[in-house]
């Protein structure tokens, strides 16, 4: 079994309802995005992406497609919330705003790319790990084996 891992990044804000520090504001982080599969490479001369487990580009277009291009520069807002209000507000402005059924943290960030991830993924390919960076020395992790 081998893992292979490819790093994005995309900016993304959100903003945290009820949370009792400088986070309850609106503001923006330039996230930082490992994932990590793993699976057996291909052992087949005919086949044309032998010795991979899987190509890099195919979890390029899987993640962009699922993550990256949904998320950069939108406003992530929990849509259960009151501030449900300030996203259809911003929204009526011309700002591109996701509605979460979570807060918007890091860590639920995590449980929702892992679960738009792995829906795409082969099924001879497992999503093994996920780091997001919402800073450069503040970063959640996601194991597959814990989950």
């Amino acid at each position: 079994m081998i893992r292979i891992t490819k790093i994005f990044t995309f900016e993304t804000a959100h903003v945290l309802y009820n949370y009792d520090g400088k986070c309850k504001n609106m503001h923006g982080h330039s996230y930082k995005l490992f994932v990590t599969v793993k699976g057996n490479p291909i052992n087949d001369l005919e086949h044309n992406k032998n010795g991979m487990v899987v190509d890099f580009g195919d979890i390029k277009k899987i993640v962009k497609e699922e993550v990256v291009d949904v998320w950069d520069h939108a406003v992530l807002v929990n849509g259960a919330s009151p501030h449900r209000i300030l996203g259809e507000n911003l929204q009526n402005e011309g700002h591109k705003v996701i509605f979460c059924d979570y807060q918007p943290t890091c860590e639920n960030m995590l449980y929702d790319i892992a679960s738009k991830i792995q829906s795409k993924l082969p099924s001879e390919i497992q999503l093994a790990y996920l780091k997001l960076h919402e800073t450069e020395n503040s970063y959640g992790e996601w194991l597959a084996e814990e989950n």
